[in-house]
């Protein structure tokens, strides 16, 4: 993968991709590129305003593109089954669960949940599985989660999913995205002993200038903690463009292997995709499974078609 650009993205001509919060940032590169190379995308956004205008947008820049855009909110179960009941295709080749949220102060979803755990990590597993049956029926089909170096921080707390015993907007965060980990090393193990072809990885961006940065200190109202995130961006982080490759390889470059993790080369944080380190505790069978169990009780979604 030495030197892999977004000039290597397969033609995707024939195939149906989902690209959670595909309205900005990353989510919004892949969902351009994909369309670029032929696929049929769903932008799939909480924002009608925000998904629509970004629909808009990679018109401009892909005339001729097909996409379309759809609501989905995380945060809110309901809408996510809403989503998956709705969703128009017969195939789905590819599901990129790109959506996310970090380093919010302390709120729950429309469900109750925390609201990193709750988005990040619990609205993703139910969309995966209530749009499995559509990925099981599609040959050589792809999950590909983004989560983030951050996942080193903090493993996950079985016994407080929630944060309700201390709240640490920073950890929570960390936690969300080790969960998003695990639950690719659950996917990728039963979709193994299922005999699937259906692959299940994970990718992360390094630091890339996107507005997920400065989103939790501006609800916080932390004037100089969103200033010194807008410097950061503009400093050291790498573009948008640049920070989508290592999805764009997860989801479209042969040989992909199941519960990998790609990121960019260099230290993790910038330059072309490359395998990326993971904490162990991200490949820790009993943890991802009580996981899987516990996911499965909150979201009411069960992934029947996998079952061990």
């Amino acid at each position: 993968m030495s030197g892999w650009s977004v000039e290597d993205v397969p033609e995707q001509s024939g195939r149906v991709a989902v690209v959670t919060g595909a309205n900005s940032g990353i989510g919004y590169v892949t969902a351009r590129e994909l369309a670029r190379r032929g696929a049929r995308v769903v932008l799939a956004c909480r924002s009608e305003r925000r998904g629509t205008e970004a629909r808009d947008r990679l018109l401009g820049e892909v005339p001729g593109a097909d996409v379309e855009f759809a609501r989905l909110d995380l945060g809110d179960l309901a809408s996510v089954r809403e989503f998956a009941t709705a969703y128009p295709h017969g195939r789905l080749d590819l599901l990129v669960n790109n959506a996310g949220v970090m380093a919010l102060p302390y709120g729950t979803t429309a469900d109750g949940f925390e609201t990193q755990f709750g988005t990040n990590h619990l609205g993703h597993f139910a969309l995966t599985g209530l749009l499995l049956p559509a990925l099981l029926a599609t040959p050589a089909a792809r999950v590909v989660t983004v989560s983030s170096t951050a996942h080193a921080l903090a493993n996950i707390d079985i016994d407080d999913l929630n944060s309700e015993r201390r709240y640490r907007r920073w950890v929570a965060y960390a936690r969300s995205k080790t969960a998003n980990l695990l639950c690719v090393h659950e996917l990728a193990r039963r979709l193994a002993v299922h005999g699937s072809d259906v692959i299940a990885a994970a990718a992360h961006p390094g630091y890339a200038a996107t507005n997920l940065q400065t989103a939790g200190p501006k609800m916080a109202g932390r004037g100089a903690a969103e200033r010194f995130m807008r410097v950061g961006n503009r400093c050291f982080a790498q573009s948008a463009d640049a920070g989508a490759l290592p999805t764009l390889y997860a989801a479209t470059a042969p040989g992909v292997l199941p519960d990998s993790f790609t990121g960019p080369s260099w230290a993790g944080w910038r330059g072309a995709p490359a395998p990326s380190w993971r904490a162990p505790w991200t490949r820790d069978d009993q943890a991802s499974q009580r996981l899987w169990t516990a996911s499965e009780e909150l979201t009411g979604v069960t992934y029947d078609a996998l079952k061990v």
